[in-house]
C-alpha cells in the first residue's frame, strides 16, 4: 500500500454529536496507523431552524456541503449519520465503510411522564420527523405534535424550559453524547428511521489510498443491513416527507427485515417482513430483498408517499 504522508482530512458538521462521531472515526483510523485531522463545515441543514427540513429540501441538506467538499478535494472523507444520506449519491462518490451500528431504537424523553401512554390528553410533543409524528398519531392521536429542530442539546434545553411536554429522540445519539439517562422509555414498538444508528464514511470513488484505509473500518453485518434498508427506501421512491420506517439485522448469516409505511395521520399503514439466509453474494442478496419488499408495498402505500 502506498504510504500517505499527509493526514486524512475528515469532513464533519460542527454539532457536538457530529464531532463525537468524527472523532470516533479519527480514533479508529489511528488504530490502524492512519493519521487524520478534522475539518468542520457548516451545512445548509444546520442553518435552517424555522421550518421542517422536508419543506427546504430534505435530510440531504445535512450532507450536501460535505459532498461538495469531497468533490472539490477540500476533504478526503466525510462522516455522516447514515439516516441523513440520500439513497442516490452524487457521481464520483461512494460510501466506503459503515461502523458497527449503535442501538437503533427511538426513545421517549419527558420530565412529566414516564411513558408515551402516561402523557395527559392534549400534551405537546416535539419532533421534526414525519415518521415519528405518524407513529405518535397512531398510538396517541390526542397529542399535539410541534416542530422540534436543533441539535440534541438544544432540543433537551427546550424540553427543560417547558416548551413542550415530551419529545422523541434517537437512542444512538444520546448514547454517543453520554446522555442515555435522559431516555424515559425505550420505544420498542416504533420501527426506527431507515439506517438509524449507523455512521457512514463517504469518499471519492477514485481515491484508492483513502479507500484502502477506510474499508478496514467497515462492519460487514451493519453494511449488509443498511444495503437492505436503503434498497427498500429506493424502491418506495419516497422522500423525507414520507412516513416510512424499517430495520434490518444480520445474525449468523441470516438477514431479517421489518419495514412499514404509515399514513401521515397515523390512521392506517402497511408493513412487510423478510427473513433470508444469505449465500455467496450477501450484499446483492440483501439489496434484492430490500428492493422487492419496497416494491411490493409501494402500490398499497402510494397515497402516503411524496412522489
Amino acid at each position: 500500500m502506498t504510504e500517505n504522508k499527509n493526514p486524512l482530512r475528515i469532513g464533519t458538521r460542527g454539532s457536538k454529536l457530529a464531532l463525537v462521531q468524527a472523532n470516533m472515526v479519527a480514533g479508529l483510523l489511528r488504530g490502524i496507523g492512519a493519521a487524520s485531522e478534522i475539518v468542520v463545515l457548516k451545512t445548509t441543514g444546520d442553518r435552517i431552524h424555522d421550518r421542517p427540513l422536508a419543506d427546504a429540501g430534505g435530510k440531504g441538506l445535512f450532507v450536501k456541503e460535505l459532498e461538495d467538499a469531497l468533490l472539490n478535494g477540500t476533504i478526503d472523507l466525510a462522516v455522516h449519520s447514515m439516516k441523513d444520506v440520500p439513497v442516490d449519491l452524487p457521481p464520483g462518490l461512494a460510501i466506503a465503510a459503515v461502523l458497527k451500528r449503535e442501538d437503533p431504537r427511538d426513545v421517549f424523553v419527558s420530565n412529566k411522564a414516564k411513558t408515551l401512554a402516561d402523557l395527559p390528553k392534549g400534551a405537546v410533543l416535539g419532533t421534526s420527523s414525519v415518521r415519528r409524528e405518524a407513529q405518535v398519531k397512531r398510538a396517541r392521536p390526542d397529542l399535539k405534535c410541534v416542530l422540534l429542530r436543533g441539535n440534541v442539546d438544544t432540543r433537551l434545553r427546550k424540553l427543560d424550559e417547558g416548551e413542550m411536554d415530551a419529545m422523541l429522540l434517537a437512542l444512538a445519539g444520546l448514547k454517543r453524547l453520554g446522555l442515555e439517562d435522559r431516555a424515559t422509555q425505550m420505544l420498542d414498538d416504533f420501527l426506527p428511521a431507515l439506517s438509524q444508528g449507523a455512521i457512514g464514511i463517504e469518499i471519492r470513488a477514485s481515491d484508492t489510498l483513502t479507500r484502502e484505509n477506510v474499508t478496514k473500518l467497515n462492519h460487514q453485518d451493519t453494511e449488509i443491513a443498511l444495503i437492505c434498508e436503503r434498497a427498500f427506501q429506493k424502491a418506495l421512491g419516497g422522500s423525507c416527507r414520507s412516513p416510512m420506517a424499517g430495520l434490518a439485522t444480520v445474525h449468523n448469516g441470516v438477514l431479517s427485515f421489518l419495514g412499514e409505511v404509515i399514513a401521515p395521520d397515523g390512521s392506517d399503514g402497511v408493513d412487510t417482513s423478510v427473513t433470508l439466509t444469505l449465500g455467496r453474494d450477501p450484499r446483492r442478496e440483501a439489496e434484492d430483498a430490500g428492493y422487492k419488499a419496497g416494491a411490493a408495498l409501494k402500490p398499497r402505500a402510494a397515497s402516503w408517499l411524496d412522489l
